[in-house]
């Protein structure tokens, strides 16, 4: 007896619909994205019970004749590609021919529609994936898909949906992915009386943010391009280098809003990706978006993006899923470098400093702990009096750590000669900063040019609150700079950039610092010990755990060196060999700075505050420490004076 069988028209369509129909919004999307290939210009979207209960979805597209009608709900009926060359190119939203006859199986869908061909429309009723009723109607154009009672005919699908107002929830936020994807077109959502959503069409995507997302956040983002980028060098499927082909013409276009670095969100939901308007999540360009704001954001955030990328139909794949989600780019490094490139490009471009005050979202509380956790040490050890400080220190140290009075205090006059023999050396090694290699991008017009946002040459210190933090301010209105992150983002570009050029200084030590490892931290250092080698450190062994640092980097002071080369190894235990090697030169790059920043509780005449303002507005990113801590926080005159009721 066989036990092998052709499953039933009626079992294959509900596994199908499976596939394309995951909940209400899956609906909602395979809809919307029908309308948009029907040339539609206006799309109305209603729903109850959070499309539990009933989705129906309205243009004015084409629209179909009699015919087309009745053939849409049979599987793999398609006017979108005719063979299968055709699917090399897709320009279309959908063209798998599943997603009438997938809604249709699980369940109750009614279809009016006319074509402008024919006198009258045609209504077709369709319950479960069995046809009940096709009539002549009246119809004035375009067409109206009504879905009611999803899944009432598998219950067990429907008990895992979520509530209504859930569902709900995922249908406004594909509505929303689309109607910022197609600003030409007005979009409206409601759910019984409430309207949740109404835009009419606008000229670009500027303005559809603003009707979608409000003023508000627009403020906060950053426009980025358009950028274009050709592909020069095609990669041939066995690897070779062949004759050139049409591959070398294609030019990719980005677009898109990105935050600026004090928004900062706990997950990935406000990234929203576009490939040619199609909504897509991939892990590629979520990559290269993390990439774009490596030492920007604190680890464990991610930023607000709105990136929209064309290229060429045969150049990305879109026939990877059944729900068409995901794509597969033909020269998928090359799309990882460009986006990265390019948003990088943008946030060094406009340099942006953050509104006093910070919302919660971008309070430090959410950077890496360990990061956080050893600046703050650091700071608490910069409190402590030592045991050899003057009497009169030790008391004004003393008075600072057990105080929280704000107190602030004028800086004092500049010394004849010298400054703190750091700096000094920061001085004297000035170049223009350069980006770490895989970013790729131009700083602005030489090394001293200035973007809208950032820190203006003209401010004027006007002391430090608890020797901690600077106070300045110019025309512009009142700043707040924490000296600590500020120099350490100053000493963390020179790091980077001396790394690059292969000048990373290392001093003796008097005598060489013993270090007994523990098995994992052993090894790590065997991983990137090349490495460290580059960056200043001379280690051997000296023992079968142990090791003799005998040079470590300039900066750093003889004392903190087992600290530092403790945390470097302890920070890189569980990542060492999936860090590329730009990874781990910047992670490097950003414990020695840390470790070679001046700490609260430092107090700095006029001629230290001035040049560590200077030096900082030449950074490329002077608006975060390399941990994604802020750095500069400005209170504009024009909040000022909201603030007093004077505007």
């Amino acid at each position: 007896m066989s036990i092998i069988r052709i499953l039933s028209e009626a079992v294959a369509n509900k596994i199908a619909a499976g596939e394309v129909v995951e909940r209400p919004s899956s609906v909602v999307k395979e809809l919307i994205e029908n309308s948009i290939d029907a040339g539609a210009r206006r799309i109305e979207v209603s729903v109850e019970a959070g499309g539990k209960r009933l989705i129906r979805v309205t243009d004015d597209g084409c629209g179909m004749s009699r015919d087309d009608a009745l053939l849409a709900f049979e599987r793999h009926a398609t006017s979108k590609i005719q063979s299968a060359e055709d699917l090399v190119a897709i320009s279309s939203l959908g063209f798998r021919g599943e997603a009438l006859p997938s809604i249709a199986a699980v369940a109750r869908v009614v279809l009016e529609t006319r074509h402008a061909s024919e006198p009258s429309g045609t209504r077709v009723e369709i319950a479960g994936g069995r046809l009940r009723d096709v009539k002549e109607m009246a119809w004035a154009g375009g067409t109206s898909l009504e879905v009611r009672d999803l899944f009432f005919n598998t219950p067990a699908r429907r008990k895992f949906l979520k509530s209504e107002s859930t569902e709900l929830g995922h249908i406004a936020t594909l509505a929303t992915h689309y109607a910022l994807a197609h600003p030409e077109k007005s979009f409206r959502l409601s759910s019984l009386t409430n309207e949740i959503l109404s835009v009419a069409p606008v000229s670009g995507y500027r303005e559809r943010v603003y009707q979608v997302l409000g003023g508000q956040l627009l403020d906060q983002l950053i426009e980025i391009g358009p950028v274009e980028r050709r592909i020069l060098q095609p990669l041939p499927a066995d690897g070779s280098a062949g004759d050139e082909t049409e591959e070398e013409a294609a030019t990719l276009r980005l677009s898109g809003f990105v935050s600026r670095p004090e928004v900062q969100r706990l997950n990935r939901n406000n990234i929203y990706f576009f490939v040619n308007r199609r909504l897509v999540r991939d892990r590629l360009i979520l990559h290269a978006i993390a990439e774009a704001y490596r030492n920007i954001l604190p680890s464990g955030t991610f930023p607000v993006a709105l990136i929209f990328l064309e290229t060429p139909t045969w150049q990305v794949d879109v026939n990877v899923h059944p729900s068409k989600t995901e794509v597969r780019f033909r020269h998928s490094s090359f799309v990882h470098d460009f986006m990265r490139d390019a948003i990088r490009q943008g946030l060094v471009a406009s340099r942006p400093i953050a509104a006093f005050p910070l919302s919660r979202a971008g309070r430090t509380e959410v950077a890496d702990e360990e990061e956080v956790a050893t600046e703050e040490r650091l700071e608490k050890e910069a409190l402590k009096p030592a045991s050899h400080a003057l009497p009169e220190a030790r008391a004004r140290t003393a008075r600072t750590a057990a105080s929280l009075n704000f107190e602030l205090t004028p800086p004092q006059p500049r010394p004849e000669t010298g400054f703190l023999s750091l700096e000094a050396a920061a001085v004297s090694l000035y170049a223009p900063p350069l980006l770490p290699q895989n970013a790729a991008v131009k700083s602005p017009a030489g090394p001293h040019a200035r973007g809208t946002g950032e820190l203006p040459e003209d401010l004027e210190p006007l002391g430090q609150v608890r020797e901690s933090f600077i106070v300045a301010a110019n025309s512009l209105g009142l700043w707040l700079i924490d000296q600590h992150v500020a120099h350490e983002r100053i000493l963390f570009e020179r790091h980077v950039r001396m790394r690059q050029e292969r000048k990373v200084e290392g001093q003796r030590l008097l005598l060489p610092v013993i270090l007994e490892l523990k098995p994992d931290q052993l090894a790590v250092y065997r991983e990137i010990a090349e490495e460290l080698a580059a960056n200043g450190f001379e280690v051997e062994p000296f023992g079968q755990r142990t090791l003799a640092v005998k040079t470590a980097p300039a900066d750093i002071p003889a004392a903190d060196t087992e600290r530092l080369l403790v945390e470097i190894l302890d920070s890189l235990r569980r990542e060492a060999r999936a860090l590329s090697i730009e990874d781990l030169r910047t992670k490097i790059a950003a414990s020695v700075a840390c470790h070679a920043a001046i700490k609260v509780n430092t107090p700095l005449d006029r001629g230290k505050m001035e040049w560590l303002l200077r030096e900082l507005g030449r950074t490329v990113c002077p608006m975060t420490c390399p941990h994604g801590r802020p750095i500069v926080l400005k209170y504009s005159l024009e909040e000022i004076q909201k603030a007093f009721k004077r505007t």
